[in-house]
């Protein structure tokens, strides 16, 4: 969750918790907040919030800068607790994770069963909270983890995922930004049970294939498989100056930089491989006002890229989500009579 740096910081800093705690650049400079504490965000502090905003809105609140390896360090101790229970771990980001504990009944009890202990474990070994969401997929366990935060944990039995979902904001459906959302307003549908009652074959019409997808989603309607080892789909690096640059030569150091750090990454991760599939190289700068001044362009040659770090589109989609165009997966959410029901449990991480 986007409170996990912050989180990590209240407790380690006895002195900041119940303060406005606000982890990014500094204040006094340019940047971005990467995590605001639940306090912080009462004030309207957000991540990814220019950190000059922050600092006009909750000019009293504790700034404290990045740690990265410090979180990690946390991550990898939660990721430790997770890897002790199901089979299948699938870790999203620093913060989040999926499990499968379908078949562990016997071992470590039902879905929420697991989450309740895997929530204790985690409080008592490394004071944090984990929110939790339990579901027959993962759409839908995602969405559930992040209703009840901090320190929620929220099951939704198979059956009944079209019921829970129907009252709540199309925005909480995955692939659906700010454009996505405005043009379903036009349509007089501002909440997924509403979109669920849209003929797909309008959907398809407005919105293209995707409009499958998102039919298929406002029903909860999602097979993906949690997947250990699922490779990234897009790799990056980014850079905010401290003040606006016209230096050529200062910009294109920068971006060598930035290339040579990405081609690390992708050496490291085992990507550069041949054979290996690129679709694109993309550029994209940020003009005075905050407008994207350069897009990223696909290379009319490449094959199209296999696999999940999506920071395109709309909104920034989930490792393994349908793309913009493409549809989602159709089977039931609930599994067929005799089957078995796979139980995708989602954890967010926060301090309580």
């Amino acid at each position: 969750m986007d409170a996990f740096y912050a989180s990590v910081e209240q407790r380690d800093h006895p002195e900041l918790r119940g303060r406005p705690v606000i982890v990014g650049a500094d204040p006094r400079g340019r940047g971005v907040v990467s995590a605001a504490s639940y306090e912080a965000r009462r004030f309207g502090v957000h991540s990814a919030m220019p950190i000059g905003r922050a600092a006009r809105l909750c000019p009293d609140g504790a700034f404290v800068p990045v740690d990265m390896d410090k979180y990690a360090a946390v991550s990898r101790e939660v990721m430790a607790i997770l890897a002790e229970f199901p089979p299948l771990l699938e870790p999203v980001s620093i913060d989040e994770a999926f499990l499968d504990v379908t078949g562990t009944e016997g071992l470590s009890g039902d879905g929420p069963t697991v989450a309740a202990t895997i929530k204790a474990r985690i409080a008592a070994s490394l004071e944090l909270t984990a929110s939790v969401g339990v579901a027959a997929n993962k759409f839908v366990a995602k969405v559930a983890s992040d209703l009840r935060k901090p320190d929620g944990l929220v099951v939704v039995r198979p059956g009944t995922e079209a019921d829970f979902l129907a009252p709540l904001p199309v925005s909480r459906l995955w692939g659906v930004g700010r454009v996505t959302a405005e043009g379903l307003e036009a349509m007089g549908v501002t909440t997924i049970g509403q979109l669920a009652a849209v003929p797909v074959a309008y959907l398809e019409a407005r919105f293209g294939s995707s409009g499958r997808g998102l039919h298929d989603l406002s029903r909860g309607l999602d097979d993906r498989a949690v997947e250990p080892f699922a490779a990234p789909k897009s790799m990056g690096a980014e850079e905010t100056f401290g003040r606006d640059h016209r230096d050529v030569e200062r910009l294109a150091a920068t971006l060598r930089e930035q290339a040579e750090r990405v081609a690390r990454e992708l050496r490291e991760g085992g990507y550069a491989t041949h054979g290996a599939s690129h679709r694109s190289l993309g550029v994209r700068a940020r003009a005075r006002r905050g407008r994207p001044a350069l897009a990223p362009r696909p290379r009319p040659d490449a094959p199209r890229a296999t696999g999940a770090r999506d920071g395109s589109g709309d909104r920034p989609l989930r490792r393994g989500l349908p793309a913009p165009g493409q549809p989602a997966a159709r089977p039931a959410a609930s599994p067929p009579a005799g089957g078995t029901a796979r139980l995708p449990v989602a954890f967010d991480l926060g301090f309580g």
